[in-house]
């Protein structure tokens, strides 16, 4: 297919079928992705066995996905402004496809950890640029619809990721969890035939920046996980990825196009929804986690109910999310993302602070609560995200809103962690719900900045 030149005529996106392939293809790939980090979540146990490792030693099996990922982010959405955005974009999903092909072949530990790495690679370019190509796939009065629609898949795979991946390992070994994905991504490939094919700049990609930018988030995942463990190790890594960070913004500070995007971030719209994003993502992070811990070790439900308990948060999402896409086109985002912020603290504060008397169905409404703020507040903002940005740079958006939402997962996990060192297992769940909801309603009342003025007439 020709690539098309970047005019004004594309802004009004793909027009019948071609449109409809096009959509499908990024959400069945942001399906990909995320399906697979929720199943090797679940399986971690069972490939632990499998391989003769130690619970701790598998963990990397994790980190390794998540390190790649978040390295990857920000250079790949570089590499598709220059190359174009439907060619790495491919090129992702093409090695992630690979990948999982040689995880399902995994014979040591080694092996996995060096593919999941690889994994995490594709999955950066997938995350990165999905949502500027549905930017580009749709015209402006249904990107809103569009980035619903992206949260709709996201949700669905997310709590739908534990049930598949038990259900698989009931049924078969773990190879077959990373197999599963050969036949979905190549069915990805061919819809992505589709993808609208803009000119990409041919913009050199600055090697040095590139592994500077490596250098900061692999430090600072592998820091995070080191933290509790052997905190010395990873203060140093903190200040090695605060040192790398500083070399990184001085050797980019001077270009138009930057790989860390403070082309965007000095605009205040962009900037406020990547802080209010941080902010959100760790909070809810926090209750992510503690809701388990909470569930099982004060309320005393076993792992199936606790994950029926669980199930109504992310459910929420993928209903309260395409509403939310559809009022994010006729009512201010930043008071619905004050608003989804406050509904979010809300369902957070109630579970941490309502006396369940040892029943844990009062936690259920809360649990909705925390999905509807959740919905409402994640759209509007990715949202306005990518409008704050030229389209020519609406890869480096991308980047940075996933970069944002994995440094508030990050975040939030490492204050989960903390609090599980300092306090005991059944008082750190019920602070963690509480700090949860602190940080999201900041996040809410960060996004109120963006809101303007209202003017009362005399």
């Amino acid at each position: 297919m020709i690539s098309e030149p970047r005019t004004e005529a594309a802004s009004a996106g793909l027009q019948g079928p071609r449109r409809k392939a096009a959509i499908a293809a990024v959400l069945a790939a942001m399906v990909l992705a995320v399906l697979d980090a929720a199943i090797a979540n679940v399986a971690l146990p069972s490939m632990a066995r499998a391989l003769q490792v130690t619970p701790g030693i598998s963990v990397w099996i994790i980190t390794a996905y998540q390190t790649a990922l978040v390295m990857g982010l920000l250079p790949c959405a570089a590499l598709g402004e220059s190359l174009g955005y439907r060619r790495v974009f491919t090129g992702g999903v093409a090695l992630f496809t690979v990948a999982s092909a040689l995880c399902a072949l995994a014979p040591s530990l080694p092996w996995l950890v060096a593919a999941r790495f690889l994994q995490g690679l594709g999955g950066a370019a997938i995350m990165a640029l999905g949502i500027a190509l549905l930017r580009l796939a749709v015209p402006p009065h249904l990107l809103g619809s569009a980035i619903g629609w992206n949260a709709l898949a996201v949700a669905l795979s997310s709590a739908a990721g534990p049930t598949v991946g038990a259900m698989l390992l009931a049924l078969t070994s773990w190879p077959w969890l990373f197999a599963l994905n050969l036949p979905l991504g190549g069915l990805v490939l061919l819809a992505s035939r589709a993808l609208p094919d803009l000119a990409g700049t041919a913009r050199p990609l600055d090697r040095v920046s590139v592994a500077l930018n490596g250098a900061v988030f692999a430090a600072l995942v592998i820091g995070a996980e080191l933290l509790v463990e052997r905190p010395a190790l990873a203060i140093a890594l903190f200040a090695a990825a605060a040192l790398s960070l500083a070399a990184l913004i001085c050797r980019e500070e001077p270009k138009l196009a930057p790989l860390i995007p403070l082309d965007l971030l000095r605009a205040g719209p962009f900037r406020i929804s990547v802080l209010a994003s941080v902010f959100c993502f760790a909070g809810m992070t926090m209750g992510l986690l503690a809701l388990p811990f909470y569930l099982q070790h004060s309320l005393g439900q076993d792992t199936l109910m606790t994950g029926l308990y669980m199930t109504p948060w992310p459910l929420t999402v993928a209903i309260a999310a395409p509403v939310a896409g559809h009022l994010a086109n006729r009512i201010s985002t930043a008071w619905l993302c004050a608003a989804g912020g406050a509904l979010l603290a809300l369902g957070l504060a109630a579970a941490a602070l309502w006396p369940l008397q040892g029943s844990a169905l009062t936690l259920l409404p809360f649990t909705i609560i925390c999905g509807l703020g959740f919905g409402l507040f994640q759209v509007p903002n990715n949202r306005n995200m990518l409008l704050a940005a030229p389209r020519e740079r609406a890869g480096a958006a991308g980047g940075m809103q996933a970069t944002a939402r994995l440094t508030g997962q990050t975040a939030g996990g490492v204050f989960m962690t903390l609090l599980f060192t300092v306090a005991s297992v059944d008082s750190a769940p019920r602070l963690g719900l509480g700090i949860g909801a602190v940080l999201t309603l900041v996040a809410g009342f960060v996004s109120l900045l963006r809101a303007k003025p209202v003017l009362i007439a005399a």
